[in-house]
């Protein structure tokens, strides 16, 4: 079920859930880092969650927090420390925009 936010987000514009969901070919720093030539950028997002979860690699004092190792930073700019709320964004930059 989804949140009411979010109904609302995909019955006004369903190409976001298209964007959300298609196969896209990733770029090879992501590819390595995923195990996938192609997935969502959904199902990325899940991957990466995952992994920072499983690492604990959020930051004990504040859970807003994610402090990367070497194989985070790959990804995310070279980043030491991401906020969880810039995460969505940093990982939309490895997808190429569709042309209209």
């Amino acid at each position: 079920m989804l949140p009411q936010k979010m109904k609302k987000a995909v019955t006004d514009n369903p190409k976001k859930l298209a964007n959300l969901i298609d196969l896209v070919n990733l770029p090879s720093t992501l590819r390595e880092f995923v195990g996938q030539s192609q997935i969502s950028r959904l199902g990325c997002f899940m991957r990466v969650w995952s992994y920072i979860k499983t690492n604990n690699l959020q930051d004990p004092n504040d859970k807003n927090v994610v402090n990367c190792d070497e194989k985070l930073k790959s990804i995310l700019l070279g980043k030491p420390q991401v906020d969880l709320a810039e995460l969505p964004a940093l990982i939309k930059l490895h997808f190429p925009k569709e042309p209209k």
